[in-house]
């Protein structure tokens, strides 16, 4: 089965059509989707998505590059959110050091405390690493959570083994179909299978044959496609294992 490990269902972009975009994912195969919050003011759409359809899980955090929209009172509701045991992880969460104006302490005190939650209540977390992969290692090491996944990876090998050491997985989705992108191309073809998982982060990350337009979670099948032909496998073989994957992480995900 093949599961979109991260798309953003409640976008706006999806909002004129959103039914209609379900609906051809899974008439493209895809049976199971996780739809991260980004900021407590999108905890109630995320959540409705999930109650609305059976194959739709949702997780709640605070991302990066919403921290300077939160307030004190943000963590405390993120709280009591996971302590209703509805989400299927932490998420999404991490660090952004890309951009040319970043609040490095402000991202790193709710990375931090996010990972405390993620850990006193057992859950898994989805982790936005953009050029910072190696101080999300080291918080990793730090706070120890029951792994997660390293959503759209763009590391080393070293550093992906290090993920894996500790018990993730790494998301490949639209970049990888890029010819040009040798290095996360070369990790997908030579990381261990049970290290995969496959996503979209629709609609952000439009692949190779849809650039300047709206990212669709029935590419998932596609990058599948991209995915079995980097590695010599068949595409079946790419469901079965990154689904397995993907419920692995997720010890919730086949319990909705």
């Amino acid at each position: 089965m093949l599961i979109d490990t991260h798309i953003h269902l409640d976008a706006p972009e999806f909002d004129p059509d959103r039914d209609t975009v379900i609906a051809a994912a899974r008439q493209a195969g895809v049976g199971g989707f996780i739809v991260p919050a980004v900021e407590v003011a999108n905890f109630d759409r995320v959540a409705a998505l999930s109650a609305a359809h059976a194959d739709i899980r949702h997780a709640y955090g605070i991302h990066p590059l919403y921290v300077d929209r939160a307030g004190n009172e943000d963590l405390d509701i993120l709280d009591r959110r996971l302590a209703n045991c509805d989400a299927i992880a932490v998420g999404e969460i991490g660090l952004d050091f890309f951009g040319p104006e970043f609040d490095r302490v402000t991202q790193e005190l709710y990375f931090v405390e996010q990972l405390k939650l993620a850990r006193r209540f057992g859950l898994p977390v989805i982790l936005h690493v953009r050029r910072a992969v190696d101080d999300i290692l080291k918080y990793l090491r730090r706070i120890e959570v029951p792994g997660g996944i390293a959503h759209a990876f763009n590391g080393s090998r070293q550093q992906a083994d290090a993920f894996i050491a500790m018990g993730f997985r790494l998301g490949f989705g639209g970049a990888m179909t890029f010819d040009g992108s040798r290095r996360i191309r070369s990790l997908a073809a030579s990381l261990p299978i049970d290290s995969i998982v496959l996503e979209t982060d629709a609609p952000d990350i439009p692949p190779a044959w849809a650039q300047g337009g709206r990212n669709e979670p029935a590419d998932l099948r596609r990058f599948a496609e991209v995915l079995a032909g980097l590695r010599g496998m068949s595409v079946t073989e790419i469901a079965e294992a990154t689904g397995r994957n993907a419920c692995a992480v997720f010890p919730a995900l086949g319990s909705g």
